[in-house]
């Protein structure tokens, strides 16, 4: 049960491609309830066929049977996402009771309505709850204040309990199922992020000499990123850095209108797909991978976009701590820097000042080999769905 899947083009679409993929090729069959494709901010532009239809059964690329539930067309804010991500999550319910009886019910989060909904869905077919915590909630939700007051307090109780209620909770990173371990918990095992470098090909090192150094940021536009960082760095470094921004999310109508005040030479492109992000990483001279520093949650949690910059061979300009700070030190693909405009100018003067520093050869592509192979990821998460199954059926 997730949020989102194929064709769309997310990381828990990416996470679960992969590894329903593997799951597959041992012989098992997987349901896949998920809605409607459809572009994050609630509108369809995906040609019917590929988008589904609403209780349509679809055959995924792996074999996998997709269930389709509707979704709710709604404003690019934060209600409005909570608002679609209730509708869908109450449909889920709906299409896990029609579905075939599954032997283990797998829900990835940080969608809480689905949550909510996995878990009635593993006790109204009487089957483990496996939840896939992609994200640290719920500190996120504490620490961006999505609910404050008593809804608060419901939402951590709603959230911790179906954490302690299921039969195994995963994480991407060691960190925040340390916090759950030290919470209590200890149903929980991690799985972290993957990618397939198989179609991430390392990319050719930037140009030696380059009037400008173009500074690419390829992901959410959202608060957790905290980006006005990177607009403000920008201007301070108007005279030999050009920022590319693609993407969408809630704060990219306030980036855009502080980018046109500041007048920074920043050109901002909607959502790509496919062989358009290639061209913007092969352009780019580093990338932005960027974290807000004042939520603590975010000491235990990796950008996945970390994993595919680390891919493709290019070097990071990292504004991260905790576990993301660490990954990027070990694997010597990018700096480490200050939440501060002028600490994050200064150093893309130093690396327009030295290009030598943006060739970061296999260095990326190594530590993912090491830490993040896709095969062993999702070897050790079979292990733990049989876990679950004595009889080592289908899950």
């Amino acid at each position: 049960m997730t949020h989102s899947y194929a064709p769309e083009h997310t990381p828990p679409q990416r996470r679960w491609t992969q590894f329903i993929r593997y799951f597959s090729s041992l012989g098992w069959d997987v349901d896949v309830i998920t809605p409607v494709a459809h572009e994050p901010h609630g509108r369809r532009t995906l040609d019917r066929r590929l988008a589904g239809r609403a209780f349509r059964r679809d055959i995924g690329s792996s074999g996998e049977q997709i269930l389709r539930v509707p979704y709710l067309r709604h404003p690019v804010t934060r209600w409005g996402r909570l608002a679609d991500h209730c509708f869908s999550a109450a449909a889920s319910v709906v299409a896990g009771t029609i579905s075939r009886r599954p032997d283990v019910v797998v829900v990835t989060v940080p969608s809480l309505p689905l949550l909510a909904a996995g878990y009635l869905v593993s006790r109204l077919r009487r089957a483990p709850l496996v939840v896939d915590m992609r994200d640290a909630w719920p500190d996120i939700a504490r620490d961006a204040r999505i609910v404050r007051g008593a809804g608060r307090g419901l939402t951590e109780r709603v959230v911790s309990g179906c954490q302690a209620r299921a039969d195994l909770v995963v994480t991407v990173t060691y960190g925040f199922a340390e916090i759950l371990r030290n919470c209590g918990l200890h149903n929980v095992e991690t799985v972290t992020n993957g990618i397939d470098t198989t179609v991430r090909p390392l990319l050719p090192p930037p140009p030696a000499d380059r009037e400008h150094l173009n500074v690419l940021y390829l992901g959410n536009h959202g608060e957790s990123q905290r980006l006005e960082l990177m607009i403000h760095a920008a201007a301070l470094a108007r005279d030999y850095v050009h920022l590319t921004m693609v993407g969408h999310g809630v704060e990219r109508r306030h980036l855009i209108a502080l980018a046109q005040r500041l007048e920074v030479p920043v050109t901002f492109h909607e959502p790509v797909q496919g062989p358009e992000v290639s061209e913007f990483y092969l352009d780019a001279d580093t990338c932005v991978v960027s974290l807000r520093e004042d939520w603590k949650s975010f000491d235990a949690t990796i950008p996945s976009k970390t994993y595919e910059v680390l891919a493709v061979g290019r070097h990071i300009t990292a504004v991260v701590r905790g576990e993301a700070r660490r990954v990027i030190e070990e694997s010597g693909a990018g700096d480490v820097v200050d939440p501060d405009p002028e600490a994050i100018a200064a150093l893309w003067k130093e690396l327009h000042a030295d290009r030598t520093r943006l060739a970061t050869g296999t260095s990326g592509r190594d530590w993912l080999q090491s830490h993040a192979d896709l095969d062993g990821l999702s070897q050790t998460y079979a292990h733990l769905l049989r876990a679950l199954t004595p009889h080592g059926g289908a899950a």
